[in-house]
């Protein structure tokens, strides 16, 4: 029975409000309006940030939401105007989008895209209208994607079709975490052949930095975090070397100094604290040392002393790896398909959609790299 241009019930986790567990509810989803598309979700990861905002960002307009941002799913039905998907297309939502007009669309120099969510409320982290509802409310859709969800609907702009050959539960990963830490070593940072490279904090986001600074030829690869646990992982996706600050009674850029002769070329710091941010900047070499912003937060500010970047290292951010998503994404979903890049190694622990506050409990305590949640059957 086709459910195309009907409201559709589904289960879904619902955040009503900051710092309590989510709740697993029969939602209302709208159906998909001029250019969107409305998605069956297959498979989700459990990211840093979904619990960002549940956790640290609690911005209060941000509730209720339904969470989740790194998912991948199937066109169930497509909203008028929409000419570049079908129901059963294999695709992955984006948290930015990529309409192709706009002028940082058009400009090879960003991803950034000046229509969606993002443009002007990433401190609520979604925007006023949703197309969903719960128990008589709207139900605010995070990051413009909502994958803790059977369902979802998006705008086509921030939606990438993908090679029908591909595992959702592994690909989902693409959606956030994996393309963000190996975009921001190859595209943001420009991690050169034979360099050295550190990397700070070795969630999925960090070992994604690894890959993408092995991928790009990296010599040395210094994997710094203060769970030495973490360290086996980051062999796997090609760190070298291993720093754990807390075995270290002198600042870990003092350590990072004596180790490469004055310093790395590349840092990247992949965990969201401005503390973390000023040590990666500092444990580059003066003259050509290069530091990127990886790990998501927006609530202090940072600091460092001019004369880090006057002695000429430079200090850069980056957003989603610097990938534009909907050209990105599908090529990264190639790329796992020719072994080019490593999926199945991030995800430790499988769970369905009902167990999600198992997930995130995991995650806040440093106990897993990536759970992959089922969320309907294929």
């Amino acid at each position: 029975m086709s459910t195309a241009g009907k409201v559709i019930k589904c289960k879904a986790a619902v955040a009503w409000e900051p710092n309590k567990p989510v709740v697993i509810e029969e939602i209302e989803v709208a159906p998909p309006q001029a250019n969107e598309v409305r998605i069956k979700i297959v498979a989700t990861g459990v990211c840093h940030t979904d619990l960002y905002h549940l956790f640290e960002g609690m911005h209060k307009d941000g509730f209720p939401a339904v969470l989740g941002h790194e998912g991948a799913g199937i066109v169930e039905s497509v909203g008028p105007g929409v000419t570049e998907f079908q129901p059963g297309d294999k695709v992955i939502p984006l948290f930015i989008s990529q309409c192709r007009e706009c002028r940082f669309c058009k400009n090879p120099k960003t991803n950034q895209c000046e229509n969606g969510w993002a443009a002007d409320s990433h401190d609520v982290m979604a925007l006023a209208e949703s197309r969903f509802t719960c128990k008589g409310k709207k139900v605010l859709q995070f990051m413009g994607t909502s994958t803790f969800s059977e369902y979802t609907v998006m705008n086509q702009m921030a939606v990438a079709k993908i090679d029908p050959a591909a595992p959702l539960d592994k690909v989902c990963l693409l959606g956030c975490g994996v393309c963000t830490g190996y975009g921001a070593a190859v595209n943001t940072a420009k991690v050169e052949p034979g360099s050295t490279c550190a990397v700070f904090g070795l969630g999925a986001v960090g070992l994604a930095a690894v890959m993408g600074c092995k991928a790009a030829g990296a010599k040395r690869i210094i994997a710094v975090d203060i769970n030495p646990d973490k360290f086996e992982k980051a062999k796997v996706f090609g760190a070298t070397e291993f720093v754990n600050p807390k075995d270290h009674n002198k600042p870990i850029n003092e350590v990072l100094a004596e180790m490469t002769n004055g310093g790395v070329d590349y840092s990247l710091e992949c965990v969201g604290n401005v503390a973390v941010m000023r040590s990666a900047l500092e444990s580059c070499i003066k003259g050509w040392g290069v530091s990127v912003l990886v790990g998501w937060t927006d609530l202090h500010d940072f600091a460092a002393r001019p004369i880090q970047l006057i002695a000429g290292r430079t200090w850069k951010g980056s957003l989603f790896g610097g990938f534009k998503s909907k050209d990105g994404v599908p090529e990264m979903v190639k790329a796992y398909l020719n072994k080019k890049v490593k999926l199945d190694e991030f995800i430790t622990h499988k769970m369905t959609l009902n167990q999600v506050n198992d997930a995130i409990e995991l995650m806040k305590h440093g106990k897993c790299i990536r759970t992959v949640l089922s969320v309907s059957p294929q």
